[in-house]
């Protein structure tokens, strides 16, 4: 068994594969996205997106896409939001999905879309079967494996790496308005509600955000 980090490229080709990879690829108003969830039919695909960008030219543009069968979407700021996509499967994504689909691989989200077009997931299965799959996956997208290890390495591993107090103390800042931008409570602020000296305090949070933010740039 083995854990691989892979970044997928189509080369400017992604609507050659389905309209909404188009969009998250290469829309101007998607800054970055990340799906979420997923889970593929064969016949249509449904997704949980976050991203950051135009919320309304984002629905103006899955509007005139046929192959969207139901979308839902839901406003997390000024310049962010929540959108759930329901897509018919074309026979290019059918052919992409397929391969990592079958069998016993797992895809780890989340799945993120990058600024130069690239997108990176991670899977976990046997060797032979993650090979398997890579090979298969058909043109014009190319396949580039970054990193390669154990089930530890998957980030949706990272909750469990936080200790009780680290988990106490950045749920509550958190709750508290601790990452409110301009900021609500400060590091005092969560050292009362947890019940610590403010040191500690600060210290639990740093340690958190170092092991989350480890884990978002798969370090």
């Amino acid at each position: 068994m083995k854990h691989v980090r892979v970044r997928i490229t189509a080369g400017g080709r992604e609507a050659e594969i389905h309209p909404m990879y188009d969009v998250w690829a290469n829309a101007s108003f998607v800054e970055r996205a990340t799906a979420l969830q997923w889970n593929f039919t064969g016949d249509a695909l449904g997704i949980l997106h976050y991203a950051v960008g135009d919320a309304d030219a984002f629905e103006a543009a899955v509007e005139e896409i046929p192959e969207v069968l139901g979308y839902d979407i839901a406003r997390a700021g000024e310049d962010a939001f929540y959108v759930y996509v329901r897509d018919a499967t074309t026979d290019a994504l059918g052919e992409l999905f397929g391969p990592i689909t079958q069998g016993g691989l797992v895809v780890v989200p989340p799945i993120r879309y990058h600024e130069d077009g690239t997108v990176t997931f991670s899977l976990f299965g046997p060797d032979a079967e993650i090979q398997a799959a890579i090979e298969t996956v058909p043109g014009p997208v190319d396949v580039t494996i970054e990193e390669i290890g154990g089930l530890d390495a998957t980030a949706a591993t990272v909750e469990t790496h936080l200790s009780e107090r680290q988990r106490e103390a950045i749920e509550t800042a958190f709750e508290l308005g601790y990452y409110e931008i301009p900021r609500e409570a400060s590091h005092t602020d969560v050292a009362a509600a947890i019940d610590c000296a403010p040191s500690t305090a600060a210290e639990h949070l740093r340690k958190a955000e170092s092991k989350l933010v480890s884990s978002m740039v798969g370090k």
